[in-house]
């Protein structure tokens, strides 16, 4: 039975539902306070389930010895080494669609917040001051609202802002003309939201890319009176910055739900003049809470019972119904990279992989995982569709895919191809009807080959005493055959032999294949088979 850790505050719906799925459970809401304590006890899970107050150190990835999955209930996983992570091999989620728009709704608020001066209003009626004159504010309708990031909160807040009757322009390069169109946004450059927005309102990540996107520099290019608001990440905005010109008038206010420092007990922001502030409550509402915590516990429940992956961050996702269809693909695709990864000394220069027929159609992301953890793993015991891509790319290894309708007589296939500096090798195997994968051709060679935990290669050149000699060997050793498959490019051209036996060929009887000079490669393969 798979264990998880909730190491932050969860619902108690989120616990019963790891419960009813059959999961065992630790809830222990505090714990993630306690880096100390969670790196002691950490080895015990396979799933960990946390917020924002457990921090996923390198440290404590280190002790997860058995760690397979975290859950991030929420969008952020700035509290995630998510590099040491996947190096690991232990997979990342968020909850990206649970507080949208919960998160949207707080940045409209803060939107009218900062446009009447609602909280300075407040604070000095509850003071007994009837200051009218003093809080003279301004109208939404009809001005622009620049939206950096429109993507699902972004979004959100699009429609929220055009429903208010505001002229939207959106800086986004993934977003096309013809969603911005759909959208009824303008899309625009950065400089031009900068100098046309009356309102600007940010919704990214914060990543090498959008870190300070609004500098000093392009704080200065925006149009004098702007409003700045920020629910998104805390570093996307050059604080000081942004306090030295609310000072000077061109800022003519701001609404901050993050900082780039949190917890935020001191800021360049804080007592400004019509400065709104609030402590990261973008997602803070019963019903964003229930909802992250909900979906992150169906998630890892799903990934760790079924092997369905949904919003990873780094590994590809796969739905239940694909990890149904795609289980034997994916055993396969793991089984021809585990061939050619044993069959390799030279260092690996690139990978190309082709996918024929019905498999093409598939989640080739998750089967270029497979096929690349399959070949990284002579060399790392330890490495999984997860951590063999970053250990790849750490290489410098050259991934391409290919994908073509049937060429041939079977359904579909997956053919794996290696290029070294001496050779490139390859192979390729289907999925018979049974759902069990076979091997259909090695170096050009077609065979039909069923795969096993303990297999010997051959090489040689086709002339007769070849299956004598192997059999005969094979007895004499008391190594039980239970399945020969050979293969030639022609008469007396090359020829090889695959043998699935009961247990691994012990170096003695390779010695005795070798020592008849019949073959040109005698090598023993070892295949995961459940």
């Amino acid at each position: 039975m798979p264990k998880v850790l909730i190491s932050d505050k969860l619902s108690a719906a989120a616990v019963q539902i790891f419960k009813d799925r059959g999961i065992d459970v630790d809830f222990q809401p505090d714990l993630g306070k306690d880096k100390d304590k969670l790196a002691e006890v950490i080895a015990q899970y396979d799933g960990l389930a946390i917020r924002s107050a457990t921090k996923v150190t390198e440290k404590i990835l280190a002790n997860a010895t058995n760690l397979k999955v975290i859950g991030r209930a929420g969008i952020g996983v700035d509290n995630v080494d998510r590099e040491a992570a996947s190096k690991k091999g232990v997979i990342v989620m968020n909850t990206p669609f649970g507080n949208m728009i919960t998160t949207a709704e707080h940045a409209i608020a803060m939107m009218f917040a900062v446009a009447r001066q609602i909280p300075e209003a407040s604070a000095s009626t509850h003071a007994g001051k009837w200051e009218k004159s003093k809080f003279m504010g301004v109208e939404l309708t009809g001005k622009t609202l620049g939206v950096i990031g429109a993507g699902n909160i972004g979004g959100i807040v699009c429609d929220r802002a055009r429903g208010l009757k505001m002229k939207v322009v959106a800086y986004d390069p993934f977003l096309s003309h013809e969603k911005a169109d759909k959208m009824g946004v303008a899309k625009v450059e950065l400089d031009e939201l900068l100098q046309r927005a009356d309102f600007i309102t940010l919704h990214v990540p914060l990543t090498d890319q959008t870190r300070n996107i609004l500098s000093r520099e392009n704080l200065e290019k925006t149009k004098k009176g702007v409003r700045i608001i920020n629910c998104a990440r805390g570093g996307l905005v050059d604080e000081e910055a942004l306090a030295d010109l609310l000072k000077s008038g061109h800022v003519a206010g701001a609404a901050f739900d993050v900082f780039a420092q949190e917890p935020a007990t001191e800021n360049p922001l804080f007592d400004l003049p019509n400065v709104v502030c609030t402590p990261h409550l973008g997602a803070a509402t019963s019903e964003a809470q229930e909802n992250v915590a909900l979906q992150v516990a169906e998630q890892m429940s799903d990934y760790l019972l079924t092997g369905a992956v949904t919003n990873a961050l780094n590994m590809p996702s796969v739905t239940a119904e694909e990890a149904k269809v795609m289980g034997p693909w994916i055993k396969l695709s793991e089984h021809l990279g585990s061939f050619i990864g044993q069959m390799t000394d030279e260092p690996i220069k690139a990978i190309n992989i082709l996918y024929d027929g019905i498999v093409s159609e598939m989640n080739l992301a998750a089967l270029n995982c497979a096929v690349i953890s399959g070949i990284m793993k002579r060399a790392n015991p330890d490495v999984n569709m997860v951590s063999a891509p970053v250990i790849a790319a750490e290489r410098g290894i050259q991934i391409s895919t290919t994908n073509q309708e049937q060429s041939g007589v079977f359904e579909g296939y997956v053919k794996v191809t290696v290029v070294t500096s001496k050779f490139e090798r390859s192979i390729a195997g289907t999925v018979f009807s049974d759902g069990k994968p076979r091997f259909i051709q090695i170096k050009g060679i077609n065979i039909d080959a069923e795969i096993g935990n303990h297999m010997l290669y051959t090489t040689n050149e086709d002339v007769p005493g070849i299956i004598g000699t192997l059999g005969q060997t094979m007895g004499e050793n008391n190594v039980n055959i239970a399945n020969f498959t050979l293969g030639r490019s022609a008469a007396k051209g090359e020829a090889i032999a695959l043998l699935y036996v009961d247990e691994a060929v012990p170096a003695a009887v390779l010695d005795k294949l070798k020592s008849t000079g019949m073959f040109q490669q005698v090598k023993t393969l070892e295949f995961d088979v459940a």
